[in-house]
């Protein structure tokens, strides 16, 4: 099983093709195809050798690529002027999932099964209801996951990002006044911050003066959206669960949910307003516009698949700079049916950044 990967330094008006790496199991296999571009003309020797060079790395991408490996995109640009020196570009895809797990303890079985057979590059998880230093971190290390970010409680909230890709903090934030472990970033090294919520759920009533939970959720959604407003997020990624399932196609029964918390109207404006704050266009709706779409079913049905009273809490969302380079999204369905599952299905999205 191969995986492929193409690294290209580019300085202008000196361009090198560097390196092309091939690994596997059980050894790397290096070369090196180096190509100058000093011509000033699309005809010169060299730029039809960078030519050259850019198809046979994208044959052998072809042939090595599989679902668990990096897949990347070799692009090349003719130079259309004498002072256009740009000879390729090359884009770096990364697949992310979020999905609620519900104590990652005691769901790490699923968890490491996930990344396993699914293999996402960064996994974003919210309810993991464990202290940070509980967390099963050597599992998940040697299944290839060696960078983790995170904030945890013993028994509630708590979030964390996983990642093949290196990855630093980039802060967490502590809404409504609430001190929970509900936020955390990560930068990844091609500047993109993955921002990891999980919104309070809301308790059962959906009126702030009966039901303390309901309000400390608007408050929270409303800090949300001011932070938005102070520090307007760029090349920035937004996922987590946010217990609201906004549009109609969002929930099994609109009419019948309008009064029910997740899907009420004053929740839904609450999350349009942050949402706006911030720019951030819905990945998953951008990809799949149409159509019932849900991510989470309740425990309280016997036979969820068939009932299907699903609504869609989990979201994945970008800044306008980079929601261009995001597709292939999804929810695994088939996920809440394994063993001792979360209620939540895990939401995916690729970015080619």
């Amino acid at each position: 099983m191969h995986r492929c990967r193409f690294a290209l330094q580019r300085s202008i008006p000196r361009l090198r093709l560097l390196v092309w790496q091939c690994q596997t199991r059980r050894r790397t296999r290096h070369l090196a195809l180096r190509a100058s571009v000093r011509g000033r003309c699309a005809n010169c020797a060299p730029w039809r050798m960078a030519q050259d060079v850019g198809k046979a790395l994208a044959d052998w991408q072809t042939r090595c690529a599989n679902r668990n490996g990096r897949l990347w995109t070799f692009l090349t640009k003719p130079v259309s002027s004498p002072s256009d020196h740009i000879a390729a570009e090359l884009f770096m895809p990364f697949t992310l999932a979020t999905w609620n797990i519900n104590s990652v303890r005691l769901r790490q079985d699923i968890v490491s099964r996930l990344m396993q057979e699914e293999a996402p590059d960064v996994l974003c998880l919210q309810e993991c209801k464990s202290p940070v230093d509980k967390i099963p971190v050597e599992v998940f290390h040697t299944l290839g996951y060696t960078h983790m970010v995170a904030r945890g409680q013993k028994g509630y909230n708590g979030v964390a990002i996983f990642s093949k890709l290196p990855m630093e903090e980039a802060g967490a934030h502590e809404f409504a006044g609430l001190d929970h472990a509900r936020h955390i970033a990560g930068r990844l090294e091609n500047g993109v911050t993955i921002h990891n919520f999980y919104v309070p759920a809301g308790g059962d009533v959906p009126d702030r003066e009966a039901n303390i939970k309901f309000g400390q959720k608007l408050d929270y959604l409303t800090d949300m959206r001011d932070w938005a407003k102070v520090d307007a997020p760029k090349k920035s990624i937004l996922v987590g669960d946010l217990n609201i399932a906004p549009r109609e196609d969002d929930v099994w029964s609109h009419k019948q949910l309008l009064k029910v918390v997740s899907h009420t109207p004053i929740e839904v404006e609450h999350l349009a307003e942050a949402q706006d704050a911030g720019k951030w266009v819905d990945i998953t709706r951008q990809d799949i516009p149409e159509g019932n779409l849900y991510s989470w079913w309740s425990y309280r049905s016997p036979n969820w698949d068939v009932a299907d009273k699903g609504r869609r809490l989990d979201h994945i969302w970008a800044t306008p700079d980079i929601s261009n380079a995001a597709h292939a999204s999804r929810v695994l369905r088939d996920v809440r049916g394994w063993e001792k599952p979360s209620d939540h299905a895990p939401v995916f999205a690729t970015f080619d950044l």
